[in-house]
């Protein structure tokens, strides 16, 4: 029996399993409960979905390992038809290289590639390939990412009581813009 509760045991099943009937059912069930859709040609086990894939919208041709994608993040084809020549063109989905970052919100859709070590940054929509070690943001623009500093995820995440406390100071840093 799969437990309908538990994303990663679901995550599993839908994406590696042999057996059609149970992916299938997984696959309903990520839809159902975790609003999420995750299909890919290649994925690597230890691709990670920050809060449970809410949103998220995955097609991808590979998505190699160490890769985090975080909510409401969408990952697909862009291919359309032209009607003089009568073909599809832009056909394929990207492929995404080892240890990438996906942020909130971001689309990252064609045939393209993400390099190895890149952060898409939140709400970025992204039709072009990005090369390794940058940082993807805002619609194709990209940087070389800092070697010093690792953007919006890393092994090693704050405590939840700093957190708090870093909150605490933008609300009294609001309350002080209000008097």
């Amino acid at each position: 029996m799969i437990n309908l509760n538990n994303f990663d045991k679901l995550l599993k099943i839908n994406c590696f399993s042999t057996d059609q009937d149970a992916r299938d059912l997984a696959a309903e069930v990520l839809e159902s409960n975790f609003n999420c859709e995750i299909n890919c040609v290649e994925i690597d086990p230890s691709v990670k979905f920050a809060h449970h894939a809410k949103g998220c919208t995955i097609a991808a041709s590979k998505i190699d390992a160490d890769t985090v994608i975080f909510q409401n993040v969408t990952i697909g084809a862009n291919q359309t038809y032209n009607k003089v020549t009568s073909q599809w063109e832009g056909l394929g989905n990207p492929v995404i290289g080892k240890n990438v970052v996906i942020a909130d919100g971001a689309k990252v859709v064609g045939p393209i590639i993400i390099g190895d070590n890149t952060v898409i940054g939140a709400g970025s929509v992204i039709t072009k390939d990005i090369p390794a070690n940058s940082i993807a943001f805002g619609v194709n623009h990209f940087k070389p990412k800092d070697d010093h500093y690792s953007p919006v995820f890393y092994k090693q995440m704050p405590q939840p009581s700093e957190i708090i406390d870093a909150c605490q100071k933008v609300i009294q840093r609001y309350q002080q813009t209000d008097k």
